[in-house]
């Protein structure tokens, strides 16, 4: 039998959901800095109390993470005033932005699973 979630974590989760794709559309639209570039928000953990959010991010780009890291930290202040103004909630989350080195992990796994493949299509039947 499936155990019922309490009312807080889906609040708290459904919060999360809203503050990643609000950044995500700030970081596009508003965001001018070209340290930044294309990336991608995969997540966002809150603190129970909205203090603080961790911020997962992925790029295409990861020998470009330094800048990219650089440029987020810089945005910060802006991008959780703009965060303010499109959500109302009583503590606005300090923004703490950490890269997600999973799609990067899941490409080179597709590769792998590739390069195998082909090795097994090359070897004949014995």
């Amino acid at each position: 039998m499936k155990k019922k979630q309490s009312r807080g974590f889906q609040r708290s989760d459904r919060v999360a959901e809203q503050v990643r794709r609000d950044l995500a559309d700030l970081i596009r639209s508003e965001l001018k800095d070209p340290r930044v570039g294309m990336i991608s928000l995969t997540s966002v953990e809150l603190t129970p109390d909205y203090a603080h959010a961790k911020v997962f991010f992925a790029t295409l780009k990861p020998e470009h993470l330094p800048e990219i890291e650089q440029g987020l930290k810089r945005a910060a202040g802006f991008l959780r005033r703009e965060l303010g103004r499109r959500i109302h909630i009583h503590t606005l989350p300090e923004l703490h932005f950490i890269y997600d080195a999973s799609i990067e992990r899941g490409a080179s796994l597709s590769l792998l699973i590739d390069e195998a493949n082909a090795l097994s299509d090359q070897t004949p039947d014995a």
